[in-house]
């Protein structure tokens, strides 16, 4: 790390956000990025073929990507998700398999190969937010991060204690990380225009649930709030 990447992570950095301004530092802050594969925002992926436009949610990949640019060119600390099964679907309950009734099931056969299978085609993460050498990427049954997962472990060790939460989709799996996290003790703050959903109504109640009550899960601002403010740092 350099001198100037150095400094940077030891000053406060505050954020323009809702309900009030977020406050964080670098160095114990992660850049979390939620279950961006090919299976939620690529055409003959799960998402497609439950009938969804998947253009909602690659709405988030432009600024996304250059958020992801700014909290590496910052010394941050990035961390992705994926969502998916064992190919043996083990840890796939019966619940989660049922629920919906769709015709189309994980571990079912599609385009990108089994529906939300590890290592399939359609599981990872699409090429434009592809992880570099070096940062953590978590598997996920769950719709939480933290379910079933070494990611507090893993925030542990680094001394985080903040987390700006980015990914899809707002009112599901971004949600319930936002929620596993702030009973754990973590201020986390949500980007508005880099979460989407197949569901704008529900994308817009859900950013609206995280602020509510003097941000009773977090804060929420656009990218552009915090681009503005890492370079003050």
């Amino acid at each position: 790390m350099n001198q100037a990447v150095a400094t940077a992570t030891t000053t406060a950095v505050a954020v323009d956000a809702e309900p009030y301004p977020y406050i964080l530092r670098l160095q114990s802050t992660v850049l979390l990025v939620i279950d961006m594969q090919r299976d939620f925002l690529e055409t003959g992926g799960f998402g497609d073929a439950l009938g969804n436009d998947v253009s909602l949610l690659r709405a988030t990949i432009d600024p996304m990507r250059a958020v992801m640019a700014a909290a590496r060119a910052a010394g941050m600390t990035v961390i992705h998700t994926r969502e998916g099964h064992r190919p043996d679907l083990s840890d796939l309950s019966a619940a989660k398999y049922r629920r919906g009734n769709f015709p189309t099931r994980i571990g079912d056969r599609g385009p990108m190969g089994r529906i939300l299978v590890r290592g399939e085609a359609g599981h990872d993460i699409i090429a434009e937010l592809a992880p570099i050498p070096g940062e953590p990427v978590i598997d996920k049954p769950g719709k939480g991060a933290f379910y079933a997962t070494d990611l507090e472990a893993i925030l542990s060790s680094r001394g985080i204690t903040h987390l700006i939460v980015c990914g899809v989709t707002t009112e599901v799996c971004v949600h319930t990380t936002v929620r596993e996290a702030n009973d754990r003790g973590f201020d986390c703050l949500v980007l508005s225009d880099c979460t989407g959903s197949y569901f704008p109504e529900l994308h817009e109640a859900a950013l609206a649930m995280i602020k509510a009550q003097g941000g009773i899960f977090g804060w929420v601002a656009p990218s552009s709030a915090l681009l503005e403010a890492l370079p003050a740092a």
